[in-house]
């Protein structure tokens, strides 16, 4: 380092001495070829670039450079005048002697070159002896950064089984010197730690590996140290390094593998099918899915009892039941099991095979089992009408353990709930207790139950039993017929098609036969063999004053064994018809009971309006009777209580108003008023009296009042309370209202209220006092 920079200064030393000022010769001429002299032009001063070493480690101030001019005759007269780039902080000049000094330690990688300006200024005029000239100054740059590398630790990886070369990573260092000055910056890459597996180029820093066929399940992670340094690598250069973390990536060269030849599992017999046996694993060394296996099974006795399935999360052989066990018919079982790689890289076909196989050897353990039906479910059929006691037929179940132990059999009532069936609990012969009927059910659906006596083991079964018919039952109309007849139809004509319904089902299908009970002089039937008849009329003129309805007897019989009949009455009434035919009116029984309403229907819809309509009465006369509630409810008088009323007056040009002032006076005449909440009845309203002008007691006021209100036609049909201010003549004060009062004041006289007593002597005194002061 040392030796450098000794080098650098000499270097600057020299650089310093061509900077120096070129002072022109004047008066120098030459002359070219064809004999002219040339004249140089004279210049003031000239100089070339100044270089300045960085990171001065000197005392004092550096110095850069001497500028001086031409016109400086060092009488003292000249000064030097710099500006530009870090003028007056970074550089500064003498400016009698115009040297130039750096004022601190500069860096070239902080700023490589300033750019300045200088001139020479007379200091007396202050004018410029010489124009300003730009110079610049120049950083040297010295070694003094060492190489760094974008990051400081790097992650790669590389295929396990690659070969020598396999490209790995490229790092990349940088030098913050001068690329073009010496070999500052020039970087040589070099690896101190992870040889001898891996290189890396000197001049681009990419590693490649350097062993073939490194194999990741011997070792997966490497750690490489890469150097970067500069001066081309030569000794007193700088450098950095920074850590590579390489990792090895799977490839499947690894086949999966048994730990073991054979396995032995072992299982009940009461084991269900699809439950788990047991579980094998082969294991890989690879990783991912390069160690991802599928589980088969080759051969073996037990290949059409046993399943394998493979977990793809354990990555394990599940051995799973394909069939029900029975210990007492096979108690082992032998599988070849393989195991095989679903993900085979073709590259490293030669490292296998990928796959293996071991022999699993399963026992089946015996566990006392419950009893054993001979089937499924039972089926039996038998004839509805069956006496109690017959037999159904038979269940069968054994002990799968032994053949020695007995079986009892039972029927769960729960499924039997009305008790139609019984069953001998040695034998298992299924019985009726009572008679079935097919036409109530058609299926009866129960278990059975069969028990070992020594274990309590139970085993239930289903049995279905089907009642099969028996032709026990009568055909009959499938409707109700409301049949009428005109009294002027003719013989021959059709009133009615009927036809027949049997709740049993004969295999070959019914087919009912029609015919009258009676020969009928009136009707006739004529069975269409189609499970219908006609009925038609014998004669004409039916006259319903003579007969409203006849009665006609139908034979419906059927085709089964034994053959089952019934007689079913048509009802034909005898109504009015116009010339078409339509009926107009029947008689009033008929009507009734075209509309399908019995005598007895009748009667309650007509109680039920009689109860209905009793009810309302009884409630409208309670509710005459419900008292009223007052308006004033306090037992205290009506005067001490204040009724408002939500009624705003028209003004003082409202006549039709309340007139207080009839209140107040009695004296007044009622005039004619009509109220305005109600239409009159009348067009000249009731006029009320006028009242008593002897009747001076207040008593008595009200009264005549309260009988007038009574009597007017026009009064609310609700209470209401009407109160009068009028004080009667007891009172000394007699009216105190302002309403008739005088229009000023001067008219009044307070005298009077001396005389009233004690109790009026304050408002004496005051009214008084005012009227001599007025006076005064």
């Amino acid at each position: 380092m040392i030796i450098n920079q000794l080098t650098f200064l000499l270097l600057f030393c020299l650089l310093g001495w061509s900077g120096a000022l070129i002072r022109p010769v004047p008066g120098i001429s030459t002359s070219d070829r064809d004999g002219r002299t040339l004249q140089r032009t004279k210049r003031g001063w000239m100089w070339n670039s100044f270089f300045l070493l960085e990171e001065w480690t000197g005392t004092g101030k550096q110095y850069v450079g001497k500028l001086h001019s031409d016109m400086d005759t060092e009488d003292g007269n000249v000064k030097y005048v710099l500006t530009g780039d870090g003028a007056g902080t970074i550089f500064e000049i003498d400016e009698n002697s115009g040297d130039i000094h750096a004022t601190r330690r500069l860096d070239r990688e902080e700023k490589a070159l300033y750019t300045l300006s200088a001139k020479a200024v007379n200091k007396t005029s202050g004018q410029d002896l010489e124009r300003a000239s730009e110079f610049i100054i120049k950083i040297h740059d010295i070694n003094d950064n060492e190489p760094k590398f974008a990051k400081d630790t790097y992650v790669a990886s590389v295929s396990e089984m690659s070969n020598v070369g396999a490209f790995v990573i490229r790092v990349t260092a940088t030098d913050a010197d001068d690329e073009a000055y010496g070999n500052s910056a020039k970087l040589v890459y070099s690896i101190l730690q992870g040889q001898p597996y891996f290189s890396v180029e000197p001049e681009t820093g990419v590693i490649r590996t350097a062993l073939p066929n490194m194999i990741r399940e011997n070792r997966e992670h490497y750690q490489v140290v890469i150097q970067a340094k500069d001066m081309a690598g030569q000794m007193g250069g700088l450098s950095g390094t920074t850590t590579v973390n390489i990792t090895l990536a799977d490839v499947n060269n690894s086949p999966p593998r048994f730990p073991h030849s054979t396995y032995h599992l072992s299982t009940p017999e009461s084991a269900g099918i699809g439950s788990s046996v047991g579980r094998i694993k082969a294991y890989d060394a690879d990783v991912g899915e390069n160690a991802e296996m599928w589980y088969s099974i080759l051969d073996g006795d037990g290949q059409d009892v046993f399943n394998i399935i493979t977990d793809g999360t354990s990555q394990e052989g599940v051995i799973t039941v394909k069939k029900q066990l029975d210990y007492e018919s096979k108690r082992l079982y032998s599988l070849r099991v393989q195991v095989t790689n679903t993900h085979i890289d073709r590259r490293f076909e030669q490292l296998g095979p990928f796959s293996d196989t071991a022999i699993v050897r399963i026992t089946v353990t015996d566990v006392d089992e419950p009893p054993v039906f001979s089937r499924a479910l039972y089926i039996f059929e038998v004839d509805e009408d069956t006496p109690a006691g017959s037999s159904v037929g038979t269940v069968s179940a054994r002990d799968p353990d032994t053949i020695n132990h007995l079986v009892k059999y039972t029927i769960d009532r729960h499924t039997d709930l009305e008790r139609l069936f019984n069953i001998d609990s040695n034998n298992g012969t299924i019985s009726t207790l009572q008679g079935l009927d097919r036409e109530t059910s058609k299926w009866h659906n129960i278990s059975v139950l069969a028990t070992e006596l020594s274990t309590a083991l139970q085993t239930r079964v289903p049995v279905f039993i089907k009642v099969r018919d028996v032709n026990d039952n009568a055909p009959e109309f499938a409707m109700y017929y409301e049949t009428f007849v005109c009294e002027n139809v003719k013989a021959g004509q059709l009133i009615q098609t009927i036809s027949a319904v049997d709740t049993d089902e004969p295999l070959v299908g019914h087919k009912f036969v029609f015919s009258l009970s009676t020969i009928n002089p009136n009707f006739t039937i004529f069975d269409n063999e189609d499970n219908t008849a006609r009925i038609l009329t014998r004669r004409g003129g039916f006259n319903r004053r003579e007969m409203s309805a006849y009665l006609l007897p139908v034979v419906i019989s059927d085709n089964d064994y034994p053959i089952q009949s019934s007689t079913s009455t048509l009802t034909v009434r005898v109504c009015a018809c116009d010339s078409r035919g339509n009926v107009q009116t029947c008689s009033t029984e008929a009507l009734l009971l075209s509309a399908g309403l019995s005598t007895g229907a009748l009667v309650a819809i007509l109680l039920c309006i009689l109860i209905l309509l009793m009810i309302v009465v009884l409630f409208a006369a309670l509710r005459r009777q419900k008292k009223k509630e007052p308006l004033i409810i306090s037992k205290e008088d009506v005067r001490d209580n204040v009724v408002s009323y939500n009624d705003e007056g028209g003004g003082e040009e409202d006549t039709q108003a309340f007139d207080i002032g009839t209140l107040r006076n009695p004296e007044v005449i009622d005039t004619n008023k009509l109220r305005r909440d109600i239409m009159p009845e009348m067009l000249f309203p009731f006029r009320r009296t006028s009242p008593i002008k002897d009747n001076t007691d207040v008593r008595d006021f009200i009264s005549g009042r309260l009988q007038e209100n009574d009597s007017d036609p026009t009064a609310p049909p609700y209470d209401s309370l009407a109160t009068y201010a009028y004080e009667g003549n007891g009172s000394l004060a007699e009216s105190l209202s302002s309403l008739e009062s005088a229009a000023t004041e001067g008219d009044q006289e307070f005298e009077y209220l001396s005389h009233w007593g004690p109790q009026f002597k304050k408002l004496a005194d005051m009214y008084i006092g005012q009227e001599s002061q007025r006076e005064t």
